[in-house]
């Protein structure tokens, strides 16, 4: 079940939700495109800009006590997270009201071990939660590559870890430095920042 959060965050200290995926990438990745103001288009980006296309479109669509809203902006002032969310399921109440939501991000790649996108998902889920009061127990990964989508648990530790990076990511707004350089293979030859 969602708890309350007794913090509450000014509109000019919420932090972008797609930071935590650059934060967790890489901290000077995330310094220079969210501190620096840096960006660059690469493979990998262009390919991810295509693959949301449809999706960043603010639709809906809905059949009797279900509907489906692409592009869905979202935010939570308990938490401190702005974002979009590029599809969320809402099934409602016969009542009135939404009884669940389930958050669906779509991806360029793979299924990943790391959490780099598990943790956007999880920030997507508690302004969901503050957003229409309800638990949101789980979420989903679409993934190009895979053409099916993967149901994540929204649970304890990665809502844990959601939220130290976004302490992190406060922390570093506030000093404004950005971490120095330290080359690793396999993330920085897939940056587009490389250079």
């Amino acid at each position: 079940m969602w708890q309350e959060v007794d913090l509450l965050y000014s509109e000019d200290d919420l932090v972008q939700i797609s930071a935590l995926q650059h934060i967790l990438f890489c901290e000077r990745q995330f310094a220079l495109i969210h501190i620096e103001q840096l960006w660059e288009e690469n493979f990998f980006t262009a390919e991810g800009d295509v693959l949301h296309a449809r999706v960043d479109a603010e639709h809906h669509e809905s059949r009797k006590l279900f509907r489906q809203e692409y592009g869905m902006a979202v935010r939570s002032l308990e938490r401190g997270l702005i974002g979009k969310c590029d599809l969320v399921e809402l099934y409602l109440s016969p009542k009135g009201g939404v009884a669940e939501a389930v958050p669906v991000e779509f991806k360029r790649g793979r299924n990943k071990e790391e959490d780099v996108d598990r943790v956007q998902l999880c920030a997507q889920a508690f302004c969901l939660e503050e957003m229409f009061g309800v638990s949101v127990p789980i979420g989903q990964l679409y993934y190009l590559q895979e053409h099916r989508r993967t149901t994540v648990d929204i649970d304890g530790p990665l809502r844990a870890k959601t939220m130290e990076l976004v302490a992190r990511i406060q922390q570093l707004q506030s000093s404004g430095v950005t971490p120095p350089a330290v080359y690793e293979k396999q993330k920085c030859d897939r940056c587009s920042l490389l250079e």
